[in-house]
Protein backbone atom coordinates (compact mmCIF):
# COMPACT_ATOMS: atom_id res chain seq x y z
CA UNK A 1 0.00 0.00 0.00
CA UNK A 2 1.31 3.80 -0.98
CA UNK A 3 1.92 6.01 2.16
CA UNK A 4 0.54 8.95 1.46
CA UNK A 5 3.19 12.49 1.44
CA UNK A 6 2.19 13.61 4.95
CA UNK A 7 1.14 17.36 4.47
CA UNK A 8 1.58 20.46 6.44
CA UNK A 9 -0.29 20.06 10.05
CA UNK A 10 -0.95 23.12 12.38
CA UNK A 11 -0.29 22.64 15.48
CA UNK A 12 -2.38 24.07 18.32
CA UNK A 13 -2.20 26.75 19.71
CA UNK A 14 -1.16 25.44 23.87
CA UNK A 15 1.73 24.18 21.81
CA UNK A 16 3.04 27.64 21.41
CA UNK A 17 2.66 28.59 25.00
CA UNK A 18 4.43 25.28 25.77
CA UNK A 19 7.57 26.58 24.20
CA UNK A 20 7.34 30.28 25.65
CA UNK A 21 6.67 29.72 28.94
CA UNK A 22 10.13 29.05 30.22
CA UNK A 23 10.55 32.81 29.34
CA UNK A 24 7.13 33.89 30.05
CA UNK A 25 7.58 32.58 33.71
CA UNK A 26 11.43 33.68 33.99
CA UNK A 27 9.95 37.24 32.87
CA UNK A 28 7.54 36.92 35.80
CA UNK A 29 9.15 35.57 38.72
CA UNK A 30 12.76 36.83 37.92
CA UNK A 31 11.54 40.51 36.66
CA UNK A 32 8.06 41.80 36.79
CA UNK A 33 7.35 40.34 40.19
CA UNK A 34 10.82 42.03 41.61
CA UNK A 35 9.93 45.36 40.13
CA UNK A 36 5.88 45.50 41.43
CA UNK A 37 8.05 44.48 44.99
CA UNK A 38 9.99 47.71 44.72
CA UNK A 39 7.49 49.66 43.74
CA UNK A 40 5.74 48.72 46.31
CA UNK A 41 8.16 48.91 49.16
CA UNK A 42 9.24 52.45 47.92
CA UNK A 43 5.96 53.64 49.08
CA UNK A 44 6.73 52.68 52.42
CA UNK A 45 9.05 53.79 55.51
CA UNK A 46 10.56 50.06 55.27
CA UNK A 47 14.22 49.69 56.94
CA UNK A 48 14.76 45.97 56.09
CA UNK A 49 14.26 44.93 59.60
CA UNK A 50 11.79 46.30 61.68
CA UNK A 51 7.90 44.89 61.35
CA UNK A 52 7.18 48.39 62.19
CA UNK A 53 6.66 49.78 58.64
CA UNK A 54 3.89 51.97 57.49
CA UNK A 55 2.21 53.25 53.95
CA UNK A 56 3.76 57.30 53.17
CA UNK A 57 2.98 57.49 49.56
CA UNK A 58 4.82 59.49 47.13
CA UNK A 59 6.68 60.71 50.39
CA UNK A 60 10.36 59.29 49.37
CA UNK A 61 9.70 60.47 45.96
CA UNK A 62 9.24 63.86 46.90
CA UNK A 63 12.34 64.18 49.00
CA UNK A 64 14.48 62.55 46.31
CA UNK A 65 13.26 65.29 44.18
CA UNK A 66 15.12 67.58 46.78
CA UNK A 67 17.85 65.32 47.69
CA UNK A 68 21.02 67.40 47.01
CA UNK A 69 23.27 63.74 47.45
CA UNK A 70 21.23 61.77 45.30
CA UNK A 71 20.69 64.80 42.17
CA UNK A 72 24.70 65.56 42.62
CA UNK A 73 25.73 61.77 42.03
CA UNK A 74 22.96 61.57 38.96
CA UNK A 75 24.56 64.59 37.56
CA UNK A 76 28.14 62.43 38.12
CA UNK A 77 26.70 59.54 36.37
CA UNK A 78 25.62 61.31 33.54
CA UNK A 79 29.49 63.07 32.74
CA UNK A 80 30.84 59.31 33.29
CA UNK A 81 28.67 58.04 30.74
CA UNK A 82 28.97 60.71 28.61
CA UNK A 83 32.95 60.06 28.45
CA UNK A 84 32.92 56.39 29.39
CA UNK A 85 30.90 55.54 26.41
CA UNK A 86 32.17 57.19 23.15
CA UNK A 87 35.64 56.37 24.36
CA UNK A 88 34.62 52.83 24.48
CA UNK A 89 33.25 52.33 21.52
CA UNK A 90 35.68 54.80 19.51
CA UNK A 91 38.39 52.55 20.93
CA UNK A 92 36.99 49.47 19.85
CA UNK A 93 35.79 50.73 16.37
CA UNK A 94 39.88 51.87 16.01
CA UNK A 95 41.26 48.06 17.51
CA UNK A 96 38.59 46.59 15.42
CA UNK A 97 40.18 48.36 12.14
CA UNK A 98 43.41 47.66 12.90
CA UNK A 99 43.09 44.18 13.64
CA UNK A 100 40.86 43.68 10.69
CA UNK A 101 44.19 43.99 8.64
CA UNK A 102 46.25 41.54 7.37
CA UNK A 103 49.02 41.53 10.22
CA UNK A 104 50.86 38.76 11.41
CA UNK A 105 49.75 36.62 13.92
CA UNK A 106 46.88 38.50 13.88
CA UNK A 107 45.05 36.01 15.44
CA UNK A 108 47.37 36.47 18.88
CA UNK A 109 46.66 40.06 18.90
CA UNK A 110 42.88 39.39 18.66
CA UNK A 111 42.72 36.89 21.49
CA UNK A 112 45.44 39.44 23.80
CA UNK A 113 42.76 42.62 23.66
CA UNK A 114 39.94 40.91 24.08
CA UNK A 115 40.70 38.21 27.40
CA UNK A 116 40.91 41.55 29.54
CA UNK A 117 37.03 41.67 28.89
CA UNK A 118 36.34 37.78 30.30
CA UNK A 119 38.00 38.29 33.89
CA UNK A 120 35.76 39.17 36.49
CA UNK A 121 35.38 42.26 37.25
CA UNK A 122 36.20 41.76 40.93
CA UNK A 123 39.55 40.60 40.14
CA UNK A 124 39.72 43.61 37.13
CA UNK A 125 38.80 46.25 39.95
CA UNK A 126 41.48 44.58 42.80
CA UNK A 127 44.41 44.43 39.99
CA UNK A 128 43.80 47.97 39.31
CA UNK A 129 43.75 48.92 42.82
CA UNK A 130 47.25 47.30 42.87
CA UNK A 131 48.25 48.77 39.68
CA UNK A 132 47.11 52.37 40.92
CA UNK A 133 48.57 52.41 44.39
CA UNK A 134 50.71 55.34 45.68
CA UNK A 135 52.88 54.19 47.03
CA UNK A 136 53.88 50.30 45.53
CA UNK A 137 51.73 50.86 42.20
CA UNK A 138 53.10 50.05 39.34
CA UNK A 139 51.67 52.76 37.06
CA UNK A 140 53.45 55.38 39.56
CA UNK A 141 56.85 53.67 38.90
CA UNK A 142 56.46 53.75 35.22
CA UNK A 143 55.61 57.54 35.98
CA UNK A 144 58.65 58.12 38.25
CA UNK A 145 61.18 57.09 35.44
CA UNK A 146 59.78 60.17 33.62
CA UNK A 147 59.77 62.62 36.45
CA UNK A 148 56.11 62.39 36.74
CA UNK A 149 54.51 61.60 40.11
CA UNK A 150 53.87 60.20 42.16
CA UNK A 151 49.96 60.53 41.83
CA UNK A 152 47.15 59.41 44.23
CA UNK A 153 45.25 57.78 41.98
CA UNK A 154 42.89 56.22 44.69
CA UNK A 155 41.77 59.60 45.79
CA UNK A 156 39.90 63.10 44.19
CA UNK A 157 40.90 64.59 41.72
CA UNK A 158 42.33 61.58 39.96
CA UNK A 159 39.87 59.14 41.06
CA UNK A 160 37.27 59.74 38.35
CA UNK A 161 40.59 59.61 35.84
CA UNK A 162 41.19 55.83 37.38
CA UNK A 163 37.59 54.63 36.64
CA UNK A 164 38.10 55.93 33.39
CA UNK A 165 40.82 53.79 32.54
CA UNK A 166 40.23 50.58 34.18
CA UNK A 167 36.60 50.73 32.19
CA UNK A 168 38.93 51.25 28.98
CA UNK A 169 40.56 48.33 29.82
CA UNK A 170 37.82 46.16 28.54
CA UNK A 171 37.86 47.31 24.82
CA UNK A 172 38.14 44.06 23.96
CA UNK A 173 34.30 42.97 23.95
CA UNK A 174 33.08 45.76 22.32
CA UNK A 175 36.06 45.00 19.33
CA UNK A 176 34.82 41.81 18.67
CA UNK A 177 31.45 42.51 17.96
CA UNK A 178 32.75 45.28 15.77
CA UNK A 179 35.60 43.05 14.18
CA UNK A 180 32.51 41.12 13.06
CA UNK A 181 30.72 43.37 11.70
CA UNK A 182 33.76 45.03 9.93
CA UNK A 183 34.57 41.35 8.37
CA UNK A 184 30.74 41.70 6.96
CA UNK A 185 31.21 45.01 5.08
CA UNK A 186 31.08 43.77 0.93
CA UNK A 187 34.66 44.41 -0.46
CA UNK A 188 33.31 45.78 -3.65
CA UNK A 189 31.93 48.72 -2.47
CA UNK A 190 35.22 49.77 -1.21
CA UNK A 191 37.21 48.72 -3.95
CA UNK A 192 34.55 50.41 -6.41
CA UNK A 193 34.74 53.55 -4.25
CA UNK A 194 38.29 53.17 -4.25
CA UNK A 195 38.30 53.30 -8.17
CA UNK A 196 36.07 56.44 -8.42
CA UNK A 197 38.73 58.09 -6.61
CA UNK A 198 37.96 58.33 -2.89
CA UNK A 199 40.94 58.18 -0.57
CA UNK A 200 40.54 55.34 2.60
CA UNK A 201 39.26 57.83 4.78
CA UNK A 202 36.36 58.66 2.72
CA UNK A 203 35.74 54.92 1.81
CA UNK A 204 35.93 54.41 6.47
CA UNK A 205 33.38 57.67 6.88
CA UNK A 206 30.74 57.34 3.62
CA UNK A 207 30.59 53.02 3.24
CA UNK A 208 32.29 51.26 5.95
CA UNK A 209 30.99 53.08 8.80
CA UNK A 210 27.41 53.31 7.74
CA UNK A 211 27.71 49.97 6.78
CA UNK A 212 28.12 48.63 10.45
CA UNK A 213 26.08 52.13 11.98
CA UNK A 214 23.50 48.95 13.47
CA UNK A 215 26.02 47.30 15.33
CA UNK A 216 27.62 51.01 16.94
CA UNK A 217 24.12 51.60 17.94
CA UNK A 218 23.96 48.04 19.43
CA UNK A 219 26.96 48.66 21.60
CA UNK A 220 25.66 52.38 22.43
CA UNK A 221 22.94 51.25 23.77
CA UNK A 222 24.13 48.77 25.69
CA UNK A 223 27.11 50.98 26.78
CA UNK A 224 24.83 53.61 28.46
CA UNK A 225 22.81 51.07 30.33
CA UNK A 226 25.95 49.48 31.72
CA UNK A 227 27.53 52.34 32.68
CA UNK A 228 25.05 54.16 34.51
CA UNK A 229 24.74 51.06 36.64
CA UNK A 230 28.35 50.78 37.47
CA UNK A 231 28.66 50.24 41.15
CA UNK A 232 31.21 47.59 41.93
CA UNK A 233 33.89 49.54 40.48
CA UNK A 234 33.66 52.42 42.21
CA UNK A 235 33.36 50.51 45.28
CA UNK A 236 36.26 48.33 45.37
CA UNK A 237 38.19 50.93 44.21
CA UNK A 238 37.90 52.88 47.02
CA UNK A 239 40.24 53.23 49.83
CA UNK A 240 39.06 50.19 53.16
CA UNK A 241 39.67 51.33 56.65
CA UNK A 242 41.83 49.01 59.10
CA UNK A 243 39.28 46.10 59.35
CA UNK A 244 39.21 46.06 55.01
CA UNK A 245 35.80 48.08 54.80
CA UNK A 246 34.76 50.79 52.26
CA UNK A 247 35.74 53.77 54.61
CA UNK A 248 34.81 56.55 52.06
CA UNK A 249 34.06 56.49 48.03
CA UNK A 250 35.96 59.30 46.54
CA UNK A 251 33.26 61.81 45.18
CA UNK A 252 33.74 62.26 42.29
CA UNK A 253 33.31 58.52 41.47
CA UNK A 254 30.50 58.94 44.16
CA UNK A 255 28.19 57.76 41.37
CA UNK A 256 24.85 56.98 41.39
CA UNK A 257 24.56 53.10 42.33
CA UNK A 258 27.01 54.08 44.73
CA UNK A 259 24.35 56.35 46.79
CA UNK A 260 22.08 53.65 46.37
CA UNK A 261 23.88 51.33 48.09
CA UNK A 262 24.58 53.36 50.92
CA UNK A 263 20.79 53.82 51.22
CA UNK A 264 20.17 49.99 51.68
CA UNK A 265 23.19 48.63 53.36
CA UNK A 266 24.34 51.87 55.45
CA UNK A 267 21.70 54.12 56.32
CA UNK A 268 18.93 50.94 55.74
CA UNK A 269 16.45 52.71 54.00
CA UNK A 270 14.86 50.39 52.12
CA UNK A 271 11.66 52.35 50.64
CA UNK A 272 13.74 55.00 50.16
CA UNK A 273 16.43 53.30 47.75
CA UNK A 274 13.54 51.47 46.22
CA UNK A 275 12.33 54.83 45.39
CA UNK A 276 15.61 55.82 43.55
CA UNK A 277 15.94 52.62 41.77
CA UNK A 278 12.64 53.45 40.20
CA UNK A 279 13.40 56.88 39.10
CA UNK A 280 16.86 55.65 37.94
CA UNK A 281 14.66 53.22 35.71
CA UNK A 282 12.71 55.30 34.40
CA UNK A 283 16.07 57.66 33.77
CA UNK A 284 17.87 54.76 31.69
CA UNK A 285 14.26 54.15 29.63
CA UNK A 286 14.26 57.84 28.73
CA UNK A 287 17.88 57.87 27.55
CA UNK A 288 17.44 54.80 25.72
CA UNK A 289 14.40 55.59 23.89
CA UNK A 290 16.25 58.89 23.18
CA UNK A 291 18.51 57.58 21.39
CA UNK A 292 16.48 55.35 19.88
CA UNK A 293 14.49 58.12 18.34
CA UNK A 294 17.26 60.16 17.50
CA UNK A 295 19.44 56.68 15.82
CA UNK A 296 17.61 57.34 12.11
CA UNK A 297 19.75 60.30 11.35
CA UNK A 298 22.81 58.57 11.65
CA UNK A 299 22.12 54.57 11.54
CA UNK A 300 21.35 52.91 7.84
CA UNK A 301 20.06 49.88 7.53
CA UNK A 302 20.55 47.17 4.36
CA UNK A 303 16.92 46.84 4.07
CA UNK A 304 14.50 49.59 4.98
CA UNK A 305 12.17 48.66 7.52
CA UNK A 306 8.53 48.92 7.22
CA UNK A 307 7.82 52.23 8.89
CA UNK A 308 10.27 54.03 5.93
CA UNK A 309 8.34 52.32 2.92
Amino acid sequence: MRRGRRGWKRYPSRTFYLFVSPWVLGFALLTALPLGYAFAVSLTNFNGVSERWRWVGLRNYVELMSDTAAIDSLVRTLAFTAIAVPLTVIGGLALAVLLNQRLKAVGLFRTIFFLPSVVPVVAMAIMWKLIFNRDAGILNTILEKISVGPIAWLVDPYAFYALIILTLWGLGGGMVITLAALQGVPAELEEAALVDGANRWHVFRHITVPMISPVLLFQVVTGIIAALQIIIQPLLLAQTNQVGRVAEVPESTHLYMVQVYQEFFANNRYGYGSAMLWVFFLVILAITLLVQRTSRLWVHYTVDSEADR
